[in-house]
């Protein structure tokens, strides 16, 4: 059965919309996806991409949406105290500029000034989040097996087992999982290192062609050989395996 893949959206609903058509023209109504996360920030509507993602699981639809570092950034700085993610430059919050959550904010109708404690922002925006997207947040998972496939936001850390993989990996990794050359026990599908376009390097496919940076959000095609399509309107574009080389 094919499987589909969608990468980081960065809160461009239009390109989602897009997508979705695409994956429904190939897979019909009922096609099996993978959203491989960072589904916020960057682009002017985060919360109609929470809500489209929501409706489409609340429908029954076969869809699995795993977390992003984006996503698990905006779900801490949500928690009754706001977390900032270890893994962020000392300077850096979720409404640098850098990272998006102003953006994001402004899709719920929360103005950030140019300066601002973060517990007077926390209390401003609390109200603005609805229950629901919070809860689909929390809800995300970090990894999704599927035959010779292992869906993941960032990647993982080559020569460990699953059950060994954490979370900061499994959001967060670059290196040494984009430069690694031998075989993974799957072909790992991955998001979070913006490419120019979707790319099979054998041992894993990333996925992320840059939406947040003005490129198309390019649907993937994946069969139970291991062949790989990218999705465009004129039909299914063939994915030609490559050597892995860091992206």
């Amino acid at each position: 059965m094919t499987l589909y893949a969608i990468g980081d959206i960065h809160g461009h609903l239009d390109k989602l919309d897009r997508a979705l058509s695409l994956v429904e023209a190939d897979g019909g109504a009922s096609a099996r996806i993978v959203f491989l996360g960072d589904y916020v920030d960057r682009g002017p509507e985060s919360k109609g991409v929470i809500a489209r993602l929501a409706d489409g699981l609340d429908a029954g639809r076969p869809w699995t949406c795993l977390k992003g570092n984006h996503d698990r950034i905006m779900e801490w700085f949500f928690e009754d105290e706001p977390r900032q993610d270890p893994h962020m430059m000392i300077e850096y919050h979720w409404c640098h500029e850098m990272i998006g959550g102003r953006e994001t904010l402004a899709s719920y109708g929360v103005t950030v000034p140019e300066k601002i404690r973060l517990s007077e922002l926390h209390e401003r925006a609390l109200p603005a989040l609805p229950d629901r997207h919070l809860a689909f947040l929390r809800g995300l998972d970090l990894y999704h097996e599927a035959g010779r496939y292992l869906f993941v936001h960032a990647g993982i850390r080559p020569g460990q087992p699953l059950a060994a993989q954490t979370q900061e990996d499994m959001v967060w990794i670059r290196q040494p999982f984009l430069s690694h050359g031998g075989p993974h026990p799957w072909i790992v599908v991955h998001g979070h290192t913006a490419i120019e376009s979707p790319t099979h390097y054998r041992n894993r496919i990333n996925v992320d062609g840059g939406a947040a940076y003005g490129n198309a959000l390019v649907p993937v095609a994946l069969e139970e050989d291991g062949s790989a399509f990218a999705l465009t309107e004129e039909g299914r574009r063939p994915m030609a395996p490559r050597d892995n080389r860091p992206s």
